[in-house]
């Protein structure tokens, strides 16, 4: 029987985007990220919040998260003299250049969200205000290594809400048409691979999905592949290791998924995952732990399962582990009320700070929580009692490890590479040295944070 379960020093200031890889790494034609822009603006004195969570979304599970930022303002506001307005901004334009564009304008918000891939960007920009002072101590070190990524020389400049490891999703209807069984549940590439050729022939719909789509996100599905492999861009004294065997046959992969018809060169449903798994359009599907609240409240009836990314020859399990902070700017009208409320929401070591966690992180959405009193504390509730959760908690998770704090020319470099080699048909090698020398030119010459 398978198994699977039913829905079940201060950083320099320096323009960091420099010249068109850095527009492009941005998706931005706007202008590029500095602290000069000057303060933003906000109306009456009330802080604007931007987030991507539509309160009107016809998807119910994206309005349970939207009524959970209401929530968390609404209790800020009805004790706090300087009120909060959240403001809705859609995902393809926070992710792209909105943002960038109202920062360099100085319209940017007071608080918003933001990824681990796009930390140094703002960070090297001055726009990050130092949260530190804003936070119980104690609940630094409840954090964890939770916040390596958001901490420069010993401040913390983001306060995570998440933690969201990644794996395979299959579609089990489309998996018993291959014929496949538990027993075909693949643990190396090369398993991965014939499992969605199967699933290509017989199940119906693509084999394996991979994110196509250049950008961050493309980078941070991409990066445990070539981690697996014992690969790196930069080692631990930052030096330049991109150009490596594990770095090309992570290439390889997903060139070899591509060329094969195994995975498709645009992805099913226009990227929506959860429509392609209801209308079989797809057997297997790198996503994270984010997908298991989305079945259950979408399609509750959906049979799937999920399993660790299998591993290359030689290689040692490893996936990349994301998720998304508070922030408050340092542009802001009034940038310590902004930084106050990052940490008085998330930053405490009370029960209604900690519990705001719990309830995002196994209530409204299905993630890893990123405090250890909050994942004890949601653990004894019973928000990692599903066979689902429970799998990415115990198995999936302790191999995790987060995503890179790359600025945008690091990124494009990667991001080139993989383009060029999954979709242009490029040579993985001329590719591999190609972004190796890009990222070496640049460092030559970077200043700013820590980029390891």
């Amino acid at each position: 029987m398978l198994r699977h379960g039913k829905g079940a020093v201060t950083p320099s200031r320096r323009r960091i985007l420099g010249g068109a890889a850095g527009l492009a790494a941005a998706g931005a034609t706007g202008p590029l990220v500095s602290g000069c822009g000057g303060p933003a603006k906000a109306e009456g004195g009330t802080l604007k919040f931007w987030h991507f969570y539509d309160s009107a979304s016809s998807d119910p599970a994206m309005r349970g998260q939207a009524k959970w930022f209401d929530d968390v303002i609404r209790d800020w506001n009805a004790t706090h003299d300087v009120k909060v307005e959240p403001f809705f901004v859609p995902g393809t334009s926070y992710q792209g250049s909105k943002m960038v564009t109202a920062f360099a304008s100085g319209t940017g918000p007071d608080i918003f969200l933001l990824s681990p891939g796009d930390f140094l960007r703002y960070q090297n920009g001055g726009i990050l205000a130092d949260l530190t002072p804003h936070m119980d101590r104690a609940a630094v070190a409840d954090y964890g290594t939770s916040l390596t990524s958001r901490v420069v020389e010993g401040k913390v400049y983001a306060l995570p809400m998440e933690v969201e490891p990644l794996a395979i999703f299959y579609n089990v209807r489309n998996w018993e048409k291959a014929g496949l069984s538990e027993a075909d549940i693949p643990t190396t590439w090369d398993g991965l691979l014939d499992a969605g050729d199967k699933l290509r022939a017989k199940g119906g719909g693509a084999g394996l999905v991979f994110e196509t789509d250049p950008g961050y996100y493309q980078n941070f599905t991409w990066y445990c592949w070539m981690w697996q492999g014992g690969g790196d861009v930069l080692d631990k004294d930052g030096n330049v290791t991109f150009d490596s065997k594990a770095a090309r046959q992570g290439l390889s992969l997903w060139q070899d998924a591509v060329r094969h018809g195994i995975a498709p060169r645009t992805k099913p449903a226009a990227g929506d995952q959860l429509s392609a798994f209801k209308a079989g359009q797809a057997g297997m599907w790198q996503s994270g732990i984010w997908m298991v609240n989305t079945f259950k409240v979408g399609a509750p009836e959906l049979e799937y399962g999920v399993f660790k990314l299998p591993t290359p020859p030689g290689g040692r399990y490893s996936t990349a582990v994301g998720g998304w902070s508070f922030c408050a700017s340092t542009q802001s009208s009034n940038p310590d009320a902004a930084a106050e409320f990052c940490g008085w929401a998330l930053g405490r070591m009370n029960k209604k700070s900690v519990d705001r966690t719990v309830s995002w992180c196994t209530g409204v959405k299905s993630d890893v929580s990123p405090r250890a009193s909050a994942l004890k504390a949601a653990t004894a509730k019973g928000g990692y009692d599903s066979w689902a959760m429970k799998k990415f908690k115990n198995e999936i998770f302790p191999g995790g490890r987060p995503e890179p704090r790359y600025p945008p020319v690091v990124y494009k470099a990667v991001s080139d590479a993989i383009q060029a080699t999954m979709l242009g048909g490029k040579g993985v090698a001329s590719e591999a040295d190609r972004a190796a020398q890009t990222i070496e030119a640049y460092m030559k010459s970077y200043q700013g944070a820590s980029l390891i």
